[in-house]
């Protein structure tokens, strides 16, 4: 916005487009939420519409879980028959005895064991990628359509970056974290459940042996959860940081170039990697800990287990299979919680992730105003009045005082004046892009707030000073002003507006595409295109805010010509800081410090000598020094 004195963007200071990405999210253990309870409540909410399917992961999970469980003990059998028939040998039997067919029968049904277990988690790990894919499509959905029902007034408070992390980064933390933690916080539970059942219906003692360790590894995880937790957090805010730097340099590297300013954008790379390597190095030590030490207190519960069942099999007590299985369960009972303890961590940088995405969603829109249905009276038609318009970006920073003009049908308008004075808020302000502090506005006869706000705009035709063409054909960028127009309509326009000649000279004419940064054509060409893009439109009104701004002389002649024509007939306003571009208007409102100060046409103000005389002269006083 021309008008508008936005803050400066700190190199340093915003969230990156890749900021806290993926990586971030699954790493960044250590964000918490604001408010857990409530996010947690909306996420449960979001995820409600699939509790059937949810229903059928529990079971799946479960199921495999306990199937899984189950084979330690039946491999124990196995092993059980195997030592009896040595046993039997070393007492006195004259050969080794082995009931190898039920050995063979128990291996077989053990592998079918493991193949319908298996077959469970790949049915729920089907089930939950799908769940955690519709989540992310529909969270992404409606991140896009909040983002068109959104004031202008939310994005000047945010960065591209910082709105476009929300629908790229958080929502893929919350996808990732339901399709590979869901189902492991499922089979984690069941696994823990049932070793434990398992355990208890081998032995009590050894059971009740190896739960002691239990205390020890809950203390290990909580002091490396904790020590973990501000590196982890520090990691994601430079991942953000780092990202963010290299996204702005690559945006804007011509005039890095052009400033020699590699070496200091070099410098402040290093400083913001360095700190992201200090980080994340610490971070994924700590967290490389778990797992090592989480197996030496497993073995040394495994120890003490080998210990205390060896002295029971020397009593009969516990047969060599069920040993044998209650080690294998008791290398498996730490793993379940070192998964959760994990998970638990995961969740919390989720939650939050969650709840950008939620804030964002809550954020106030724009009144849809749908359903108002007006008659218009045609001796109105393109008639436009402000009455005593007040209005300021911050409710203690006016900057439109109090304005006041009638425009008539089909005139052609220029507002002109210094930079800050107000004239592209009024057109802001015209088109509801803003709500007005105070005051009126009326247009075709009828207030615009009693307008539907997409029928109040299909009366407007906008070329703003900055150009904007997306990655597509030439054809698509003009034909965005009205996506029902035929190629002979896009000719027409393209035509019209000065442009048909050297869109046709180039490359696929027509078909040529638009790269993303608009690149491939001149700052000159843009602006055609844009233009055209108006024309096809055929509003009832035209803006045009600094139009021919970025155009050479010669280009802008011919558009000043099209533009004759174009206005004929329509009501016009026209933003121009080259005074001799608007010679021809029928009415030059000059504004300074939000009001109109002057107005009249060209000749009648320039007799005045007053403000705008002065801003007229001063143009050439500077050609002439």
């Amino acid at each position: 916005m021309a008008e508008q004195k936005q803050q400066p963007r700190k190199i340093m200071g915003g969230r990156g487009p890749m900021g806290g990405g993926p990586m971030g999210g699954m790493m960044g253990g250590g964000q918490k939420p604001k408010n857990f309870k409530k996010t947690f409540s909306t996420l449960i909410k979001y995820l409600s519409i699939y509790w059937k399917q949810f229903i059928a992961v529990i079971i799946l999970a479960t199921g495999s879980s306990v199937l899984s469980i189950q084979g330690p003990k039946i491999l124990g059998r196995a092993t059980t028959i195997i030592s009896d028939g040595f046993r039997a040998k070393f007492t006195g039997g004259s050969e080794v005895s082995i009931d190898f067919e039920g050995v063979k029968d128990i291996l077989i049904f053990l592998i079918l064991l493991y193949v319908i277990s298996a077959a469970c988690s790949y049915i729920q790990g089907f089930i939950v990628t799908g769940i955690a894919q519709k989540v992310a499509y529909n969270m992404r959905r409606s991140i896009s359509e909040k983002i068109s029902r959104l004031p202008l007034k939310y994005f000047d408070t945010k960065t591209h970056g910082e709105v476009l992390s929300r629908i790229t980064n958080d929502v893929d933390t919350v996808s990732n974290t339901l399709s590979q933690s869901l189902s492991q916080i499922i089979t984690s539970a069941a696994t823990l459940i049932g070793v434990l059942w398992m355990m208890f219906s081998i032995n009590v003692v050894m059971t009740l042996i190896s739960i002691c360790i239990l205390p020890l590894s809950l203390l290990f995880i909580m002091v490396v959860v904790k020590k973990s937790q501000k590196y982890f957090k520090n990691q994601q805010e430079y991942l953000g940081k780092v990202n963010g730097h290299i996204e702005e340099m690559y945006g804007g590297h011509i005039i890095v170039k052009a400033f020699n300013g590699e070496e200091k954008n070099i410098e402040v790379f290093d400083e913001l990697n360095d700190s992201l390597y200090s980080s994340a190095w610490k971070s994924q030590f700590l967290s490389g800990l778990m797992m090592p030490m989480m197996n030496f207190i497993g073995n040394l519960g495994y120890v003490v287990v080998i210990i205390v069942g060896a002295w029971f099999a020397m009593k009969d007590a516990i047969t060599i299979g069920n040993i044998q299985a209650f080690v294998q369960y008791v290398r498996t009972f730490t793993h379940p919680i070192t998964q959760l303890a994990q998970i638990s961590n995961v969740l919390q940088s989720t939650t939050a992730a969650a709840e950008r995405v939620f804030e964002f969603l809550d954020e106030t829109e724009e009144s849809s105003e749908s359903g108002k249905i007006l008659e218009i009276d045609p001796k109105h038609d393109g008639e436009v009045e402000f009455k005593n318009v007040r209005f300021g970006y911050d409710a203690d920073k006016i900057i439109i005082n109090d304005f006041s003009s009638g425009i008539k049908s089909g005139q052609r308008v220029a507002i002109v004046g210094p930079t800050g004075a107000g004239k592209t808020t009024i057109v802001k302000l015209l088109m509801k892009f803003y709500e007005i502090n105070n005051g009126e506005i009326f247009v075709d006869g009828v207030n615009i707030n009693d307008f539907d706000r997409n029928e109040l705009r299909k009366r407007f035709g906008m070329v703003l000073q900055d150009t904007w063409l997306f990655n597509g054909t030439i054809m698509e960028n003009i034909r965005y002003g009205n996506t029902s127009a035929t190629d002979e309509e896009v000719y027409k326009a393209a035509d019209s507006a000065y442009a048909d000649h050297f869109i046709r000279s180039l490359p696929d004419g027509y078909n040529m595409i638009i790269n993303e940064e608009s690149t491939n054509i001149s700052q000159g060409e843009k602006q055609l295109l844009t233009i055209a893009r108006a024309v096809l439109s055929n509003p009832k009104i035209l803006i045009l805010d600094e139009a021919t701004s970025s155009v050479d002389t010669r280009t802008e002649q011919l558009i000043q010509k099209g533009m004759d024509n174009l206005m004929k007939g329509k009501t016009s306003f026209v933003i121009a800081h080259r005074l001799s571009t608007i010679k021809n208007s029928d009415l030059i409102l000059v504004m300074n410090g939000g009001d109109i100060v002057e107005q009249g046409t060209h000749e009648q103000l320039l007799e005045k000598g007053e403000f705008y005389a002065k801003l007229y002269n001063s143009q050439f006083e500077e050609k002439a020094v």
